[in-house]
């Protein structure tokens, strides 16, 4: 679980404030900062945590390639799960990476032509399926008859009592399906069967230790239990079928909250986090690691309503998923800050109460995190590595290249 001190925040504060003065030239906002010190110990945690298991970079979670570049670099990471097949082939083309799965089914339409009329990217590149409309596409737009990688995104979901409990992916989820699908893919000429995904959101993804939520919290660690004993049957019996079919080159799973757990499945061949190397606030609550925040933005204190109020500019980059205030920013530096109930993380203005607040002067930078991992560097175009109290690199996001996918 993640719980810094207020000390630690305060330094960071003190730090970040040192950083930006030092810098020869005035920097916009919202600024971007990513920590190497804690993005570098965040990568060596993970590789411990996978016990040696390779980890795939989740590109979603960054959407920085030079911090994509720099978790490959980290012994233990190897290829990229991208989210856009578009996306994998510009980091393809770019040189970021010649391994590259897309985690969800693409009918990119373009993107798919370009594929089959490449051979580097055909063979740098595989693609996600769970419904045979998926390789009617690809036939539908293909420029060659370059052979096109394939992978099966298997449901990974609990069942139980009737419920289906975790992400609503694939729906592929009985046997027969998932090995009708894989004759189907490895019968087809032009396509080759290669691995298989199958991503427990409900085991990776969610929070068990919250604070002021204990009895749901309770709950959540024993459907993890549940997940994780349901799929490592699934799993085995599913890799015996399989390998009649096609010899399969890996077996994708897991995620930052559960690199432990699934690296131990003798299934899977291969895990993927990303966010564990940022670490949004939703990762802030996990039983199984305390990884150390590495992304912040700031935003200036513009004005000053009230004697214990100060307002900063901009704010509302709320995270994706279910509207909550767990979706909100959450003010982090300095420590003792808050949303208001009424405005909250406003597009253009957001008032900010608690005790710093009265010493807060115009201008004075005030520190967020961002609920999720990559979605905060589809705000900026840049965003500023800081080791210790320097800036000493400045990079493009995606948006920084031009690319939005």
């Amino acid at each position: 679980m993640t719980d810094p001190s207020w000390v630690e925040r305060n330094q960071l504060w003190t730090r970040l404030r040192r950083a930006v003065d030092q810098h020869p030239e005035p920097l916009p906002t919202p600024l971007a900062v990513v920590d190497l010190d804690a993005f570098d110990a965040n990568a060596d945690d993970l590789v411990r945590r996978a016990a040696g298991t390779p980890i795939r970079v989740a590109s979603k979670s960054l959407r920085v390639p030079a911090l994509i570049r720099r978790a490959l670099e980290v012994p233990g990471f190897a290829g990229v799960l991208s989210y856009s097949l578009r996306e994998a082939l510009w980091l393809h083309d770019e040189g970021v990476c010649d391994d590259l799965l897309v985690a969800y089914p693409s009918v990119d339409r373009g993107a798919l032509a370009r594929l089959t009329t490449s051979d580097s990217a055909a063979r740098a590149v595989t693609l996600m399926v769970d419904d045979p409309a998926h390789l009617d596409l690809v036939d539908a737009v293909r420029g060659s008859d370059v052979e096109v990688r394939v992978a099966l995104d298997v449901d990974a979901g609990l069942r139980l009592a009737g419920q289906h409990v975790g992400p609503k992916r694939s729906p592929l989820h009985s046997p027969e399906q998932v090995l009708g699908l894989a004759r189907l893919v490895a019968g087809r000429p032009g396509f080759r069967l290669v691995g298989v995904m199958t991503y427990e959101g409900q085991v990776a993804g969610l929070p068990d230790v919250v604070p002021g939520q204990r009895a749901r919290s309770a709950i959540v660690r024993q459907l993890k239990k549940a997940s994780l004993h349901q799929l490592a049957e699934r799993r085995h019996h599913l890799a015996s079928a399989l390998r009649e079919i096609a010899p399969l080159e890996f077996w994708n799973a897991g995620g930052s909250g559960s690199l432990e757990t699934t690296g131990a499945d003798p299934a899977v061949t291969e895990l993927a986090a990303g966010s564990g190397l940022l670490v949004p606030t939703l990762f802030d609550h996990y039983q199984s690691f305390t990884p150390r925040p590495a992304a912040f933005f700031g935003l200036p204190v513009t004005r000053r309503p009230t004697a214990t109020m100060a307002t900063v500019h901009g704010g509302g980059l709320v995270g994706s998923g279910a509207p909550g205030l767990d979706r909100a920013p959450l003010p982090w530096a300095p420590p003792g800050l808050h949303l208001t109930g009424l405005e909250g993380a406003g597009e253009v203005q957001t008032p900010l109460v608690g005790d710093p607040a009265s010493s807060l002067a115009i201008g004075d930078l005030v520190w967020f995190r961002h609920a999720k991992s990559g979605e905060l560097f589809e705000h900026v175009t840049t965003a500023h590595l800081v080791r210790g109290d320097r800036i000493v690199d400045s990079v493009p996001s995606y948006r920084g290249q031009g690319q939005a996918f």
